[in-house]
């Protein structure tokens, strides 16, 4: 019974440290007691702890996914509990391995490194480096990006673990307690000894830019039928905007960020949309960034593209119309489209509501106004190459639009904003998050939140000044790099532990004690 409270309550710890709770400290807790339960147990038994805890975990986490679509998310819930619950498996293995705090953080990031493309593309919603945006682990995103965070966090976890397990004799007692010791502290130590930008330095170009949250008449997938009152209301704020800026109430912004499905009427297919939409632009008098779900045949130019309904993030420049565009690249299972549609369907009859998007595959950067935007649409934040890839193509400005609405009143949106700050930090560029219902924000280069919205399903505009940055952190640098590094350390010493417990089988002529 003490273990399985052991593992409830690990997997607790790591589900607090994300937001709204922000208790980024319970996550190397977490991981210690998970050790702890698991110490001493055969792999097939770690297993087992390892999927408890990671029901805990990701359960409340992740409950969000099946606010609209029923019990077909527990789908996708069984893969990312086997994503953490396989590494936990490995720990055994490396039990007897010298430095045994360092393999099993390696194994944690060789999990989270698998669930990060498989299956569908990924579901990496769960790294614990996401849960670590305002705490001592969060600067190590700018030296190896996410994957270096969750390093940390598992290292200085199981390393606190090692520290109550020191039956050694007493000349290498000291030894192994030193090096356990530093396991707890170099993350957090190397975390805030890491130097962050602030929000703007001498030398930064910067640019005013406003978030627009207009909000939705209703939650859920609803929302979509009421399009023409999704577009009115982002246009009525922003006509609010421009009205507020003529009485020098609010300062001009250079650029104005509507979020995803702020259009949900394709504006190149209707000409009401379309007249709307530049009619507020041009009363604004700066580009504005419009989410726009495209329906039509072709694209402004008249050239074609593939059949269906795409999420992109379009220009809208004053007086000209439409001048730059980015469709949204890696899509959302169980949300913008279903995979294994006939057998999802048998679980939910809502899964017949979801109309499969297309993927585009163009550069995440776009020019507006004085910006080269990357856009990371919603989902796509939560991948570690797409807000590169981003940033690698010049983006100096990041933002977020996002259609929170469709997930209803849940901590989605606040695991989000997490995300972003994170992506703030890594990459050294400030990000702007334009939510439908809310929480749209403002975050600084350095991950400090600049400005928020209030409620949820509110209206509200944001208008900050921000530095548009062009220098390129080490994490931007050396891309998948430390990730890939950090999972073969952990594979090659899993393969280690089996090699040794086979040899100590033929020795001794009994089961090896990790099998």
């Amino acid at each position: 019974m003490a273990r399985v409270f052991g593992a409830v309550l690990a997997g607790l710890g790591l589900f607090a440290a994300f937001p709204p709770l922000d208790w980024w400290w319970a996550a190397p807790l977490g991981i210690a007691l998970l050790c702890a339960v698991v110490d001493g147990r055969r792999c097939r038994a770690a297993f087992g702890w390892g999927v408890l805890a990671a029901l805990a975990y990701e359960f409340p986490l992740l409950h969000w996914t099946g606010t609209y679509v029923g019990a077909v998310w527990l789908g996708a819930l069984a893969v990312v509990v086997l994503a953490t619950a396989i590494p936990v498996a490995l720990f055994p293995l490396v039990r007897r391995i010298p430095g045994t705090p360092l393999w099993v953080a390696c194994l944690w990031v060789a999990g989270e490194a698998l669930i990060e493309r498989l299956p569908w593309g990924g579901f990496p919603w769960a790294k614990l480096a996401f849960g670590q945006a305002g705490g001592a682990f969060a600067k190590l995103a700018a030296l190896g990006g996410a994957p270096l965070v969750s390093f940390g966090v598992v290292l200085s976890g199981a390393g606190l673990w090692w520290l109550t397990t020191l039956r050694r004799p007493p000349r290498r007692r000291a030894l192994v307690a030193v090096g356990a010791l530093v396991a707890v502290l170099a993350g957090p130590v190397v975390g805030l000894a890491t130097p962050a930008h602030a929000a703007a330095e001498p030398g930064d170009r910067t640019v005013t830019v406003a978030a627009v949250q207009g909000n939705v008449p209703r939650a859920g997938l609803d929302f979509a039928s009421q399009r023409r009152a999704v577009l009115d209301n982002h246009v009525r704020e922003t006509r609010l905007l421009a009205a507020q800026v003529a009485a020098g109430q609010r300062p001009r912004p250079d650029l104005v960020i509507w979020p995803e499905n702020s259009s949900d009427i394709d504006p190149f297919a209707n000409a009401d949309a379309r007249t709307e939409i530049q009619a507020v632009t041009d009363q604004i008098g700066v580009p504005v960034v419009v989410g726009a779900v495209l329906r039509g045949a072709t694209n402004a130019d008249g050239t074609a593209y593939v059949e269906g309904p795409r999420n992109a993030a379009v220009v809208w420049t004053p007086h000209v119309g439409p001048t730059d565009q980015y469709v949204k690249r890696h899509l959302l299972p169980f949300g913008e489209y279903i995979p294994l549609r006939g057998l999802a369907s048998l679980f939910s009859s809502d899964v017949a509501r979801v109309t499969d998007f297309q993927p585009g595959t163009g550069t995440p950067m776009i020019h507006a106004g004085p910006a080269r935007l990357g856009v990371a649409t919603c989902y796509e934040v939560v991948f570690d190459d797409d807000v590169r890839d981003a940033v690698t193509a010049g983006a100096d400005l990041l933002t977020v639009p996002t259609n929170n609405a469709t997930f209803g009143d849940t901590n989605m949106t606040y695991q989000q904003q997490g995300m972003s700050r994170l992506r703030a930090i890594e990459h050294d560029r400030a990000v702007v998050i334009a939510a439908t219902s809310g929480q749209s924000a403002v975050i600084a280069p350095d991950g400090a939140v600049l400005d928020r919205t209030g409620a949820l399903y509110t209206p509200g505009v944001l208008v900050d000044r921000v530095p548009l940055r062009t220098t390129t952190t080490p994490a931007t640098r050396l891309g998948p790099a430390p990730e890939w590094v950090l999972t073969a350390l952990g594979v090659a010493a899993a393969a280690t532990g089996v090699g040794l417990a086979v040899r100590r089988r033929r020795s001794t002529g009994t089961p090896g004690d990790a099998a």
